[in-house]
């Protein structure tokens, strides 16, 4: 089970990276944009690498027992190192490049210490997950491992500094993916301290096998999974309110599009859905469909209905765009209850409530306003259109499209 999670983390974090990488081609020259889709196909390959099945099958590939083991460690103090790269590059200022070759060549000069110490070791049996506490006293072996323990902890233990400290200087997507990193970063620590915990307890005698084997691996998986979101917040969160922005408008607009149902297929007020549909075409779509049925509309608007649906709105609320849009719905109610009853509304002498067509915000307004003021029109006063004189309305009348209203009505553009 543990290989297979391991293997669906490190899918999920290089499907990540292939979507990065098409970035990337555009864009080699951004150093930023490189250390990211560094940062996940490390992260992925520390996945792969630790699974138990990997780590059989290299040994076995290569004829060298424990192979795996240097590799993993290689893999996960690049991950680590890089990660502090990043931060790095992220917070800018003077020294940047400075400061990333140093951190390179550190951590450099690191994985070429453990592969040489563990090349001066002996590691006969092969061990697919307890190498750690296993060759804890072995000469060489040990150094290599608490070599690389430390590096990875002082990596995570300074990035988590240094993203969370950041974190409290900037707002928005980049303090989230910040707060992220850094929390991913906290967790990944728990990882050395669980290793160097059992190595320790190996050195006194003691068998803690277990932290090395059954609880450092979560922390690892949960902190690299952490750290990866963090990075890819700030990309992604501009990106998703791209399209989660226009989707929820376009949802919000659905019912005053459904009360102008009426006008629009009647008249054929509706423009062609666009195919693919984005959320933004989507969004233009709707309002633009909307637009048309009120232009039709409009010399039919009665102002006395829109006039009373605001000032009661003002009194009780106080907020002018509302009251407009409270307003709009109630004369967009009282003109689509005749429509849908069969009988042709008459133009009245006040001509439309407002003089100007609602903006897209104030189309949203108008539709969350829809259900009050259908409620209340339940009981308006109608023209009639025969006499021109006001009667009440008691019911809601049938939802038949008038073919009467339609002929005798011609479009007003």
């Amino acid at each position: 089970m543990s290989g297979l999670i391991n293997y669906a983390s490190g899918g999920v974090l290089w499907l990540g990276l292939t979507i990065k990488a098409r970035d990337l081609v555009r864009h080699w020259g951004d150093p930023i944009l490189r250390v990211i889709c560094a940062v996940m196909a490390l992260a992925g390959l520390c996945f792969v690498l630790g699974s138990p099945p990997t780590v059989g099958a290299v040994n076995r590939v290569t004829g060298v027992p424990n192979l795996a083991a240097p590799l993993t460690y290689a893999a996960i103090t690049a991950y680590s190192a890089t990660s502090l790269i990043l931060i790095v590059y992220w917070k800018g200022g003077p020294g940047v490049r400075r400061t990333a070759r140093y951190l390179m060549a550190g951590y450099g000069t690191v994985l070429v210490g453990v592969a040489v110490l563990f090349a001066l070791g002996d590691t006969p049996s092969e061990r697919r997950t307890d190498f750690d506490t296993y060759y804890a006293t072995t000469p060489f072996v040990a150094e290599a491992i608490v070599l690389y323990l430390v590096a990875h902890l002082a990596a995570v233990v300074t990035t988590a500094a240094w993203s969370l400290r950041w974190a409290r200087e900037v707002r928005g997507w980049l303090r989230a993916g910040l707060l992220t990193l850094g929390t991913g970063t906290v967790v990944g620590a728990g990882y050395s301290v669980c290793k160097l915990t059992a190595v320790v307890a190996r050195w006194c005698g003691a068998d803690w096998t277990s932290l090395g084997t059954e609880f450092a691996p979560g922390f690892a998986g949960l902190g690299a999974l952490l750290t990866v979101a963090g990075i890819l917040v700030p990309w992604a969160g501009p990106n998703l309110m791209t399209w989660l922005l226009p989707w929820r408008t376009h949802r919000r607009l659905a019912p005053l599009e459904h009360e102008l149902e009426a006008v629009l297929a009647g008249r054929s007020l509706r423009l062609p859905r666009p195919w693919p549909s984005s959320p933004a075409a989507l969004l233009i779509w709707r309002q633009t469909s909307i637009h048309n049925a009120l232009s039709y509309l409009d010399a039919l608007f009665d102002r006395d209905v829109f006039e009373r649906a605001h000032d009661r709105t003002m009194e009780a609320i106080g907020d002018r765009e509302r009251a407009q849009a409270a307003g709009w719905a109630a004369a967009v109610t009282a003109v689509m209850r005749d429509v849908r009853d069969g009988r042709p509304p008459v133009a009245p002498p006040s001509g439309s409530p407002v003089a100007e067509a609602p903006d897209a915000a104030a189309l949203v307004r108008i539709a969350e306003a829809l259900v009050p003021a259908g409620s209340a029109a339940a009981t308006r006063p109608r023209r009639s259109a025969r006499t021109g004189r006001r009667t009440t309305a008691t019911s809601p009348a049938p939802t038949t499209p008038s073919s009467t209203w339609d002929a005798e009505r011609s479009p007003h553009a």
